[in-house]
């Protein structure tokens, strides 16, 4: 670990020039005394590290001290920065050890590439963290010592006692098999088996996990883009799903796909409506999908959806409607 952090240190000063300790140290996520023990370590090693003193000091190496990746050209090096950019493995706990291995290929560029390709890169937004309406797109933040321990468990391949909090019921511990980690859209999931049968585990509502030594039941190759796509069409085809007829504004008909399971049957209905026979994961999830279209689509069936809308509106419009 203190080897990998060194490396680091250098690649910094490195990249940067001239940099304090205190900025050495929120950047490596240590304290300023073992920034300070590191320098000495490495100019103990040979490597040209000195101090600058003054308001605008602080450490820099000796001009000319740096190696180059020649196997990469332009556009390939373009494109692990911008892989760098994402947040992919932050989901995983890797944030920081992709912000370092990112440090280690920009050192190693050429210095023409170094410098086009870096420009390039911040030419382009992956994954912004707001949308066009300002709306703020959120990841889920798990833990580093439980998604460490996860990850340890699956890339080990031994069985995982994790202490899970499964939607409307009391947190229980289960030990189970893990497979694979999957990230869709900022939110992390453990592919895994119990017992033999499929088990998907969001990653945020894990709260405690234990990596066990005892071997995990499962095939030593996987393909998890097949399983990811195996499991979803579980969930689609399960539980207390609704299906709902539902006449929707040709404009807004993008944003109501976004939030259904599947689309069985679609045509056209009069003034420029459609209209569609779409299915929602249960009751609830109905009732908030097409709330949210307010008056750009009706429920035409269930009942008992356009009783639930029917009642919220008029809540609504008795709040609003009383005098102040």
């Amino acid at each position: 670990m203190r080897a990998d952090r060194l490396v680091s240190l250098v690649l910094l000063l490195r990249r940067h020039g001239r940099l304090s300790a205190a900025t050495l140290a929120r950047e490596l996520e240590v304290s300023t005394r073992t920034v300070l023990r590191d320098i000495e370590a490495l100019s103990a090693a040979g490597i040209p590290v000195y101090a600058e003193r003054g308001r605008h000091g602080g450490f820099a190496l000796l001009p000319g001290f740096q190696t180059e990746l020649t196997g990469l050209n332009h556009d390939e090096a373009l494109a692990l920065l911008v892989a760098g950019s994402r947040r992919g493995a932050q989901a995983f706990g890797l944030g920081s050890a992709l912000a370092s291995a990112m440090r280690k290929v920009v050192d190693a560029l050429p210095e023409s590439y170094r410098t086009t390709a870096a420009g390039a890169a911040r030419r382009l937004l992956i994954d912004p963290e707001t949308d066009l309406l300002s709306r703020r797109l959120i990841a889920e933040e798990v833990p580093d010592t439980i998604v460490s321990e996860v990850r340890r468990a699956v890339f080990a391949g031994h069985k995982l006692r994790i202490h899970y909090a499964a939607v409307d019921q009391t947190p229980k511990w289960r030990t189970v098999d893990p497979i694979g980690l999957v990230t869709v859209r900022d939110h992390g999931y453990l592919l895994a088996t119990k017992l033999g049968a499929d088990r998907t585990y969001r990653l945020s509502r894990i709260l405690a996990a234990e990596e066990l030594t005892e071997p995990a039941q499962r095939p030593d190759r996987v393909d998890l883009d097949r399983a990811w796509q195996e499991r979803s069409t579980q969930f689609r085809t399960g539980g207390d799903q609704v299906t709902v007829l539902v006449r929707v504004n040709a404009a807004r008909r993008e944003e109501l796909l976004r939030t259904v399971l599947a689309v069985r049957t679609e045509e056209p209905d009069a003034d420029g409506w459609l209209r569609l026979e779409v299915t929602f994961s249960d009751p609830r999830h109905a009732e908030w999908a097409l709330w949210q279209l307010a008056t750009s689509a009706e429920a035409l069936t269930p009942q008992w959806l356009r009783t639930a809308l029917r009642n919220r509106a008029a809540a609504i419009a008795t709040c609003y409607g009383a005098s102040s």
